[in-house]
């Protein structure tokens, strides 16, 4: 029971904008997420590798399920807010209105996913300049930052869009400006997809080398010269009109932003793990790395010096924990791929029927059947004859390729629910082994790293984190707070709050 005197507990929201959907959570001021919701968002694919949202759409979820978390909560106990996104590139005019990114002159379709791949002409050309600022992306430039598609918009939508253009935002500073009505851009999103540096801002001879020189001479306005750290607090906190389209108090703190996968990061990467025996106990952060994996895989490792991975983007300073140098491997469309090729096999609808029958879901059902026909040998054993590459949308890390293509080795006339079993369990190994092959590269540059921690959809699969310690040969720890992207979110809002002083 509790005594008449104990404090209110206070309570952060965080909010997150994945591919599919909008999640939000309440969480109180112990990291423990008390009410949380979800709502699907609308992705159109106009033609193949343009990928389109709409960013009316995403607020709208955004204020639905916000309202959801925070019923029945008394609102001065709600301190802050805090937002983390894909980094899709959401573009509106001057008046701030949604433009059309496509032919077809759909104004509401005015977000070009972080996973679209229509670039591919720009990002190999701003490649071939080798400017000193690709140094801190591994290198090579991918198709998903954010020049390419602002290339691509120059070059297609002269009219329609560029010249008409008040303002092009990262996402996740879309949603702060949304409910701040401030245009601050955070150092996350800046640093890690579109070469702002945190000690030397823009640098104007890239922009002028690859074609995009009216954005210098706008000083920047158009994509951020107002640059703030993540969990900063944006301006005066909710507008009156935020507040009310999300069932909050007005004024209340909202915080600089972060990119989706950063916020998992931060959400998991400082977890309390004495007790467990575990390689990183009393060593230092930078013996962990995060893994965020969803839609896409990605692979969040830490330094206290700057760390430069071929192939892997960053270094990038502060941009997800504050004082340390961010090193990001990534892998395209894992949690996708999965689902393409399970979803596309012959016995998929028997799968279905299966799994509905018994009440599983159908990665819970597979798993069992992987246990039914695996006889002696430990579940890993039974592909020793089939081999996936799993780069169907190109390699992000540490190939840096987008041309290649996925392959499948040693298929049989079969095609049954042991092979669909069989082809789900490759896949996930394939996945494990490019893990695997980005962490060793991450070793090779000077990185030490001696523990997983996972979250993320894919981490609530046991055989997708079996394989994962099996192929990489490290101990995973999964949070007991499973929406950890969720936490890390609200770790801003408390930030912004000033209820906490740092995000450490």
């Amino acid at each position: 029971m509790h005594s008449e005197e104990q404090a209110p507990v206070n309570y952060y929201v965080g909010i997150d904008v994945g591919s599919a959907s909008v999640r939000a959570a309440l969480v109180d001021e112990f990291g423990t997420v008390v009410a949380h919701a979800d709502q699907p968002i609308q992705i159109w694919e106009p033609q193949t590798d343009h990928y389109e949202q709409s960013s009316s759409d995403i607020w709208a979820a955004c204020c639905s399920v916000t309202k959801k978390v925070v019923c029945g909560v008394d609102a001065r106990q709600i301190r802050g807010l805090g937002f983390d996104a894909t980094c899709s590139l959401v573009v509106v005019d001057k008046h701030f209105q949604p433009l059309a990114v496509n032919c077809e002159g759909q104004n509401h379709r005015n977000v070009i996913m972080w996973m679209d791949h229509r670039a591919v002409s720009q990002v190999d050309r701003i490649n071939q300049t080798q400017h000193k600022v690709l140094s801190y992306v591994g290198g090579t430039m991918s198709v998903e930052m954010q020049p390419p598609k602002l290339l691509w918009i120059k070059e297609n939508l002269q009219e329609s869009c560029w010249e008409k253009a008040g303002y092009f935002f990262d996402l996740p500073d879309f949603l702060s400006w949304k409910a701040t009505g401030v245009t601050a851009r955070s150092l996350c999103t800046l640093v890690c997809k579109w070469t702002y540096t945190s000690d030397g801002g823009w640098d104007d001879s890239f922009w002028q080398m690859i074609g995009l020189e009216d954005l210098v001479k706008d000083q920047y306005e158009k994509i951020g010269n107002h640059v703030l750290s993540p969990g900063e607090s944006v301006g005066k906190g909710l507008t009156p009109e935020a507040a009310r389209e999300l069932g909050l108090p007005e004024g209340i703190a909202v915080a600089a932003s972060l990119i989706d996968a950063h916020a998992g990061g931060l959400g998991v990467i400082g977890a309390d793990v004495k007790g467990h025996n575990l390689p990183c106990e009393n060593q230092p952060i930078t013996s962990r790395v995060a893994m965020i994996c969803g839609t896409s895989s990605c692979h969040m490792g830490i330094s206290e010096t700057p760390i430069f991975v071929p192939g892997v983007w960053g270094p990038y300073f502060s941009a997800m924990v504050p004082g340390f140098w961010l090193n990001e491997g990534g892998q395209s469309a894992t949690g996708k791929l999965i689902e393409h090729v399970v979803q596309g096999h012959v016995a998929f609808p028997e799968l279905q029927a299966r799994a509905k029958d018994s009440s599983q879901s159908i990665y819970t059902y597979l798993n069992s059947h992987l246990d039914l026909i695996k006889k002696s040998l430990p579940v890993g054993f039974l592909t020793v004859d089939l081999h996936v590459w799993p780069d169907f949308h190109g390699n992000r890390s540490p190939l840096t390729d987008l041309t290649l293509k996925g392959m499948v080795v040693g298929l049989t006339l079969s095609q049954g629910l042991d092979e669909l079993a069989l082809i789900y369990l490759a896949t996930i190994q394939a996945i494990a082994l490019g893990t695997r092959h980005i962490l060793e590269t991450m070793q090779a540059a000077g990185h030490h790293i001696n523990t997983l921690f996972l979250c993320g959809g894919l981490s609530k699969n046991p055989l997708f984190v079996q394989m994962h310690a099996d192929i990489t040969g490290k101990p995973v720890v999964l949070s007991k707070e499973v929406e950890s992207v969720l936490v890390g979110a609200a770790i801003l809002g408390a930030c912004a709050s000033g209820d906490f002083a740092t995000i450490q």
